[in-house]
């Protein structure tokens, strides 16, 4: 996100919470280090901001992950990442970019792993349709909470290795 280039206020992707975030919030979380915020642009338009999400540091205790995950984890609290929001703006809905830009996020995050340790993405889903979105894409759901779901880094049925994701487009 560069506000000095990136039209955050003509950014609408039809759920308040997500615009809000990025109209008012997203600049203040980025300079302090709460989150990164990361846009999807169009190099014909780079003003014009398709989509958006954003990454902070997390972690989850491995007793609310799967059996099966529980078994291969220690039993203090588990390092992670968390994208705590995602969207794409209303008129771009429908083309992709939500599994772009998640992919993108995979992406990020299993290059960071390699200077910080993190087992998981962890997110947390605004409904049931958001929950569908991510459990395509291989997420599990934590034990204790219905919306919040994880993935493992380095599996899951996202192609996060592709020229697509290359910088600066995500």
């Amino acid at each position: 996100l560069d506000p000095g280039l990136h039209d955050r206020q003509g950014f609408g992707c039809g759920v308040p919470a997500l615009d809000e975030y990025l109209h008012r919030f997203a600049e203040q979380h980025r300079r302090r280090g709460i989150s990164s915020v990361f846009v999807l642009t169009d190099s014909a338009q780079p003003e014009r901001i398709l989509g958006y999400y954003t990454l902070s540091a997390a972690e989850v205790d491995g007793q609310r992950l799967s059996e099966a995950e529980r078994k291969k984890l220690p039993r203090y609290p588990v390092p992670c990442f968390r994208m705590g929001r995602l969207a794409c703006r209303s008129d771009q809905q429908g083309r992709g970019l939500g599994k772009l830009l998640l992919g993108c996020a995979v992406d990020r995050c299993l290059k960071a792993r390699q200077q910080v340790a993190a087992y998981a993405l962890i997110v947390d889903a605004k409904d049931d349709a958001a929950k569908a979105f991510y459990l395509h894409f291989g997420f599990n759901t934590l034990l204790d909470a219905k919306l919040t779901l994880y993935l493992p880094l380095g599996r899951g049925k996202i192609a996060v290795r592709s020229s697509r994701c290359a910088e600066p487009g995500c």
